[in-house]
């Protein structure tokens, strides 16, 4: 117990520390912290989405379809989960469960403030990208375990789109990398929480930092992230137009939800990671350029601001519902989820509260909008053909990232400080 309540004044990670109580309880919050924004992705894609090609989206389930990802997750444990009769059963059993897990496991070095991560290794970074690099193999096993040509085929142009990718993913990297040895004393780090300490010290992001280079390095980061998740417009793996779904085809109920599952948390984590080398991770905008107790006080209030608009928008759309018996239900249950809301809110409030949330907030608002930029490209963008993928990867986004990391190797050598 007194180890446990001795962490509270900790400025370390719980890794660091030897806390192991904390450092479990940070997996904890991190796993159901995943799976409940894995939820509200599955709602928020569908309803924008719907929005975007003028329709509504999930309205039966739950006010405003609020309840339909709860619905559609106790289908899939309830429904009939088959295996193909002449399936390798281990290595079928394997795949998802190795996906969920690569994808999962980034997440123990995604820093979400300064001492809100479960540890800080020194080489974070390339625990990071090898970490990441292992979900191919549970997508391989899936195709070629199911003994069928279709998931076969899917498997092999994923693992060559993955691949193709993670090669201008990892110069992009290495770029953001350099970017931390333009200080003063010239010494840089692969550990993520010192990453974005140096984007403070220098008093930059390294979004804009040796403009556009920094900027260069974001982009091919933020294209290959795409194509290694397999969303739009690079989601070839699934194969939608042979009516099959990809390398997943032959998985049904459980086993298939656990893909779904996995796709939503690599899109998390990459996001959490471009977050973390470009744009200052736990960081608020602009943090020196309005500095001063008077900025920091009013960019406090943004969390509880949040919470209160998102009830104004749930008690707005509860006042609009028909007044109709047939609505009473719906009614009061949006009702209820403006009153939790506002709650939420009121918490966010609380100086204790306010002070220790700000680095997780601003954190976690910078991955939303990438995870908004997810469902604009699906509703956006039309698929590409897989030698426009493979000639975009090759011929353009490698080309371009080896361009840049040279520049931003050379920078220190010549005192290029933009």
């Amino acid at each position: 117990m007194q180890s446990f309540l001795s962490y509270l004044n900790s400025k370390l990670t719980p890794g660091e520390a030897g806390n192991f109580a904390w450092a479990t309880i940070y997996i904890l919050l991190i796993f159901t912290g995943i799976s409940v924004a894995v939820i509200a992705m599955n709602w928020l894609e569908r309803k924008i989405l719907a929005h975007m090609q003028v329709r509504l989206g999930p309205m039966r389930v739950g006010p405003h379809g609020l309840l339909q990802p709860i619905a559609d997750a106790l289908k899939l444990l309830i429904k009939e989960d088959i295996m193909p009769a002449e399936a390798d059963r281990v290595v079928f059993w394997l795949a998802p469960v190795i996906v969920v897990i690569t994808a999962f496991t980034v997440f123990i070095v995604v820093p979400f403030g300064p001492t809100h991560a479960v540890t800080d290794m020194n080489i974070g970074v390339l625990f990071m990208l090898g970490v990441s690099s292992l979900g191919v193999l549970g997508i391989i096993m899936a195709g070629w375990a199911s003994n069928s040509h279709y998931p076969l085929m899917g498997a092999l142009r994923s693992s060559s789109q993955m691949v193709s990718y993670e090669i201008a993913m990892g110069l992009a990297v290495v770029s953001a990398i350099l970017m931390t040895t333009l200080t003063p004393d010239g010494v840089g780090t692969l550990s993520m929480i010192k990453i974005v300490q140096a984007q403070d010290q220098q008093q930059t992001w390294f979004l804009f930092r040796m403009f556009p280079f920094g900027f260069l390095a974001f982009f091919i980061f933020a294209v290959a992230m795409v194509a290694e998740t397999n969303r739009a417009p690079f989601d070839l793996p699934e194969a939608e137009s042979e009516l099959v779904a990809g390398f997943h085809t032959e998985y049904s109920g459980f086993r298939w939800s656990l893909f779904f599952l996995a796709e939503y948390a690599a899109m998390l984590a990459v996001s959490a990671i471009a977050v973390t080398l470009w744009l200052g991770g736990w960081m608020r905008p602009f943090p020196h350029w309005l500095a001063g107790d008077g900025w920091d006080a009013f960019f406090s209030f943004f969390p509880a601001a949040t919470f209160f608009l998102l009830a104004l928008i749930a008690f707005f759309g509860t006042v609009r519902m028909p007044k109709h018996p047939a609505f009473r239900i719906q009614k009061a249950g949006l009702g209820a989820f403006a009153l939790v809301l506002g709650g939420i809110g009121i918490v966010l409030l609380i100086p204790a509260v306010k002070d220790r949330i700000q680095d997780i907030y601003w954190f976690v608002a910078k991955v939303s909008v990438f995870q908004y930029a997810y469902i604009w490209y699906r509703g956006t963008f039309p698929r590409y053909r897989f030698d426009q993928l493979m000639k975009l990867g090759w011929k353009v986004m490698i080309p371009m990232g080896v361009a840049v990391l040279i520049v931003m190797a050379a920078a220190p050598a010549f005192n290029f400080v933009w």
